[in-house]
């Protein structure tokens, strides 16, 4: 039981809310506590449920801080206020949860008493679930791209969007990235929206080739990653005002084009967007009603499709869907495990994967940090193939689990001499 000296009640629109634990540290280095949290979130309200407002969302609980494990609750607590809407979610396995709809301030300060730092909604409306009524872009860059690269493009992704007739909204992810977001009228269905979203990706790698990539495997990509899978089912990004789990408490902020090219995103925190707010105002405020149609990209994405590029990977957790190329990454490529004995092979016996790249998986992990941490350790024993390296071999993979997430270290030797690659270890 929680004491009475560990406890503030606050007052939200009429409604009485216990904050626990209030002095309890979540951010660490820069000394933000959950009261810190509970406060933020009041005060960016209006933006914040501009965001997230009405749609159901995953709850991303950090407990014990961010330098301790994260969990998932896509259920909402059952001890949650009878004020608190939720509204039942169906999942691709079939399964369903009923999931928290923040409409007011109240309900986002409630999030943040349990410790739920970043916003997950889901890309439609608790009104209707089938429809969604957001088209997200999430710019991911490789780990080596500069901010400079991202913010170009996103520029192609703007022109893009404004020739085929929608409006995008950017912010910075919080992270290393850009989302941009585009209102929608909620007729499509899912699959319609992320195949839009392929499209748009596709058009922006013609376009910028040397800068971005619709390459949806790890291996395979260079430059800026849009991910349009970000647009299936069951999938949530950070919305706008979101405070991210990084050291300096960073925000998922909105900001105009104009502002895009000239940011840096470590100026947006927990600590520093309330004054903005009061200064500026929402950049996002007009955002609904700016309501576009896919029609343009379905029809793009149409053409697409008749000139030989069909449906691309989906999340591994997904079922196969028609039409979607082999799931499996390039590196593992049919054919013989040894090529010279192809010959004497028995045309029954199923052909073996083969590695197309030299691939080696290191280390799994349960926090980022760890797999961070298990790569600079594989530098510091191999240090003449590490200097071979380039930002891109280095693979980090965030597996997810029906309420977290693992960490998988992959490197790529093939910019190593063969004679300086190591050999394969157990993974740490």
């Amino acid at each position: 039981m929680v004491k009475e000296a560990d406890r503030q009640t606050l007052q939200v629109d009429g409604r009485e809310l216990v904050v626990t634990h209030p002095g309890k540290v979540l951010f660490p280095a820069a000394g933000i506590t959950k009261l810190d949290l509970v406060n933020y979130y009041l005060a960016v309200a209006p933006g914040a449920l501009r965001g997230c407002g009405g749609r159901p969302c995953v709850l991303v609980r950090y407990p014990n801080g961010i330098d301790e494990p994260f969990f998932f609750q896509k259920r909402a607590p059952a001890g949650r206020p009878d004020w608190l809407e939720v509204a039942e979610i169906r999942f691709p396995s079939g399964r369903t949860a009923q999931e928290v709809v923040p409409r007011e301030p109240a309900a986002l300060a409630w999030m943040a008493n349990l410790a739920c730092l970043e916003l997950h909604p889901h890309p439609v409306r608790a009104e209707d679930l089938d429809h969604p009524d957001e088209l997200r872009v999430d710019l991911d860059p490789v780990p080596g791209v500069e901010w400079r690269q991202i913010v170009d493009v996103a520029g192609v992704a703007e022109a893009v969007l404004a020739e085929f007739g929608l409006t995008g909204w950017p912010k910075t992810s919080g992270s290393r990235g850009i989302h941009v977001i585009v209102r929608i009228e909620p007729r499509w269905s899912f699959d319609q929206v992320r195949r839009a979203a392929l499209a748009l990706a596709r058009e922006v790698e013609r376009r910028a080739p040397q800068l971005a990539t619709s390459k949806w495997w790890k291996e395979e990509r260079h430059g800026v990653f849009l991910d349009y899978n970000q647009n299936a089912k069951d999938r949530t990004v950070a919305s706008a005002y979101s405070v991210r789990p990084r050291p300096d408490a960073r925000v998922s902020a909105p900001v105009t084009w104009r502002e895009l090219a000239t940011c840096d995103p470590a100026d947006f925190t927990l600590r520093t967007m309330p004054a903005r707010w009061r200064e500026i105002g929402d950049p996002h405020q007009g955002i609904d009603a700016a309501v576009c149609s896919i029609e343009p990209l379905l029809a793009l994405s149409a053409a697409q499709e008749r000139e030989g590029q069909g449906d691309a990977p989906w999340p591994p957790h997904y079922r196969k869907q028609a039409g979607e190329p082999r799931r499996a990454p390039p590196s593992t490529a049919p054919g013989s495990s040894k090529p010279e004995q192809a010959s004497t092979a028995s045309k029954a016996t199923p052909a073996k994967r083969r590695s197309s790249k030299p691939l080696i998986e290191i280390a799994r992990a349960e926090r980022e940090a760890e797999a961070l941490a298990a790569v600079q350790a594989w530098k510091e024993r191999h240090p003449q193939a590490a200097a071979h390296l380039q930002p891109a071999d280095v693979l980090v993979d965030r597996m997810r689990g029906s309420s977290s997430l693992w960490y998988r270290v992959r490197i790529n030797l093939e910019h190593v001499p063969a004679r300086q690659r190591p050999r394969r270890e157990p993974p740490a």
